[in-house]
């Protein structure tokens, strides 16, 4: 990198991104933001030509469990556990105003 970043740097970027940061947060921002870029530089020098590309770091296969038909419940037995039902459905209050 070609050196640490100044705070004056930090609050254009911030006022870019339309943030508002006070000038004692841009002066630690820089500092941190320094720091990242410093390890960001490091990977970035890593030969990783025979690395394949991943999307996450560990081999993970499907951890869900598999979906398999199974007999669902009645609809008699659900409605009679829900709190309000009417023609054989859920009844739940009006939330978008008067029915057309």
């Amino acid at each position: 990198m070609a050196g640490e970043l100044s705070a004056e740097q930090v609050a254009h970027v911030a006022r870019l991104a339309r943030l508002e940061l006070s000038p004692e947060e841009s002066e630690r921002f820089a500092g941190q933001l320094s720091t990242i870029l410093e390890h960001v530089e490091v990977v970035r020098r890593l030969d990783t030509t025979d690395v394949p590309p991943t999307s996450h770091a560990l081999d993970l296969r499907n951890v869900l469990r598999a979906d398999e038909l199974r007999p669902c419940l009645a609809r008699e037995d659900v409605l009679a556990a829900a709190p309000d039902a009417e023609d054989g459905r859920f009844k739940v209050p009006r939330i978008l105003g008067e029915a057309l």
